[in-house]
């Protein structure tokens, strides 16, 4: 029920949505003076949401820097979330990869470099799964085809959301006798790490953090980045609001 309230009220949140809400009720209600203050002001928010320049400031003021490889001190594991693999194309040859394959690339270079020597990955289907693997799974073989020993390779493929992912992993941890006392290096993508750091410091793990996988980019004062509308920009803002939003609906659940 959490979850599908919660992506209930990301629909309604989301720009597009109260975009298309003010337009069509603006141009059905024309007449009115207030339908004509809505079309307007649907204009207006799709010009705003659609501008990259501002949707590259909002993600640069949100996403936390990037850590260099050498300020990392060597730890035992690194925790992986999943949500970067394409489960909605099956194969049981390869790993298919959305957009936040940084996670799995990362880790694994901060495993070649030492910096850990274990890969902890954490993730199952979701909700109404097509593909019969896991993400965890699915990860774990592309860490075995690039030669990364079976055994230096954890998984828990049980979780569905960030809070689980967390709790799944102390539960995991505690069955193999494997201390959970010690501080982990905790690899996700750069706009949900507050929400996976709040989760894991909430189930009673130490971790240090190393995002990855930026949607931000440098400022760039040009004539595309200034005036040219851009589609990916309304997905941008899309992805900020749905995070505060799970942020905010996590901290009424109690999960951070």
């Amino acid at each position: 029920m959490f979850f599908y309230l919660s992506q209930f009220l990301s629909f309604l949140a989301m720009p597009l949505t109260i975009i298309l809400i003010l337009i069509i009720g603006g141009a059905i209600f024309l007449r009115k003076k207030w339908g004509k203050k809505s079309l307007w002001t649907g204009i207006f928010l799709l010009l705003f949401f659609t501008n990259p320049f501002l949707s590259n400031l909002a993600l640069l003021a949100w996403e936390p820097e990037f850590k260099d490889f050498k300020e990392i001190e060597n730890h035992e594991i690194g925790i992986v979330l999943t949500g970067v693999t394409n489960l909605s194309k099956t194969a049981y040859d390869r790993t298919f990869f959305n957009k936040g394959a940084d996670r799995i690339t990362h880790a694994l270079q901060l495993y070649r470099m030492g910096k850990i020597k274990k890969i902890f990955i954490t993730g199952g289907q979701g909700l109404n799964p097509v593909n019969p693997q896991s993400e965890a799974e699915l990860l774990q073989r592309f860490l075995l085809m690039t030669g990364v020993p079976e055994s230096d390779v954890l998984i828990e493929d049980q979780s569905k959301n960030t809070a689980q992912n967390a709790a799944f992993t102390k539960a995991f941890l505690k069955q193999r006798n494997i201390s959970t006392d010690q501080e982990f290096i905790l690899i996700t993508s750069a706009f949900h790490m507050s929400r996976a750091k709040g989760c894991f410091d909430k189930a009673g793990l130490k971790t240090q953090t190393f995002p990855v996988d930026y949607y931000s980019h440098d400022i760039k004062y040009d004539i595309p980045s200034l005036i040219y509308p851009a589609a990916n920009s309304l997905t941008f803002w899309d992805k900020l609001i749905k995070e505060w939003l799970g942020i905010a609906m996590y901290k009424v659940a109690g999960y951070i």
